[in-house]
């Protein structure tokens, strides 16, 4: 089920989710995931798509690098970014196991209430 970790016990796979829910915080670093989910841009492409300066741009592109969301390919002086979908997993594993304790207590209660309503019922 759910992680048996005592509240504010912080681990490894922990600390890069609440890195990568940070980067993700931002709504430029969403787009620029976004462009870079299918295919491989360089960060002048990225640039391009947005109304900032490239320095800008360069930083939004290191947190995110940081956060192990994008990877960087050298290409003579280029460099070319595509999203890294396994830097999230961490994040998405999270939300599963979120996700099912949420379904499981929501089950609970509707069994619950069922069993409650269909104990008090009469014969008749």
């Amino acid at each position: 089920m759910g992680r048996n970790r005592p509240a504010g016990a912080v681990g490894p796979r922990d600390a890069a989710m609440d890195e990568a829910l940070r980067a993700l915080a931002e709504p430029r670093r969403r787009a620029i995931l976004q462009l870079v989910a299918h295919s491989e841009l360089s960060a002048g492409e990225i640039a391009g798509c947005f109304d900032v300066t490239r320095t800008a741009v360069s930083q939004h592109l290191t947190v995110l690098k940081n956060a192990g969301l994008l990877s960087e390919r050298r290409l003579a002086t280029r460099r070319l970014y595509r999203a890294r979908p396994e830097g999230l997993a961490g994040l998405r594993e999270f939300l599963d196991e979120m996700w099912a304790s949420s379904l499981e207590v929501a089950r609970d209660l509707v069994e619950s209430d069922l069993g409650a309503a269909g104990g008090g019922q009469a014969a008749g």
